[in-house]
């Protein structure tokens, strides 16, 4: 069986959100196209407590996009983004989500990160959409959603090494560095992550 994993389509990601990805709303005519191709259709939201220890406004002296460590971990501080029942937090209002069958919330704990659709950062609590979508019969994964280089990535990672197929769907991902996600491009194609277009998803 397959599945669409759609990562993080909130409005604090697309332009005029508080951390945006570049052309962020550019994919999400192309995820609800996408959509009625697929048996089930899962969603992720990144969901933080307003007291986030990846923001940088909770460290003093620190600003956005500064790198600490923190319990062994590296952390990128990011703007305050994704807090819990706020409007940026939602599911972007222009996003079709007729069919999504469950949503997943990530970042919930205060004092950890979590970029994976599966994982906190320190894979130290997990999600529960790997049993959500083993129960279901799910082989292959199709993802999509912002931002490829990061959340993206990470849950790919995390799904190849949970036994999923992994496929990309190229238009529907972008990234926050071109540069960084050209580089995971690279990587994930060694361990057999595919990319496809999405004419070759709807055409097949």
């Amino acid at each position: 069986m397959q599945a669409l994993l759609l990562i993080d389509v909130q409005p604090d990601f697309m332009p005029n959100g508080n951390l945006p990805v570049p052309d962020g709303d550019s994919i999400l005519p192309l995820i609800n196209l996408v959509q009625s191709h697929f048996d089930l259709v899962v969603a992720t939201q990144d969901w933080h407590p307003k007291n986030h220890i990846s923001f940088a406004n909770n460290h003093s002296g620190k600003k956005e996009f500064d790198i600490i460590t923190i319990d062994g971990l590296s952390q990128t501080l990011w703007p305050t983004h994704c807090v819990q029942n706020t409007p940026g937090a939602a599911l972007h209002p222009k996003l079709n989500d007729q069919a999504i069958e469950a949503i997943f919330r990530k970042g919930t704990s205060v004092e950890i990160d979590s970029y994976s659709a599966f994982y906190d950062n320190a894979h130290l609590k997990s999600t529960g959409l790997t049993g959500y979508l083993k129960d279901k019969g799910v082989r292959e994964i199709y993802f999509c959603g912002l931002a490829a280089d990061i959340c993206v990535y990470f849950s790919i990672i995390d799904a190849l090494n949970e036994g999923f197929k992994c496929i990309v769907i190229n238009e529907a991902v972008q990234p926050l560095d071109n540069d960084v996600y050209h580089q995971q491009q690279i990587e994930l194609r060694k361990k057999g992550v595919l990319f496809i277009g999405v004419k070759e998803l709807i055409n097949t």
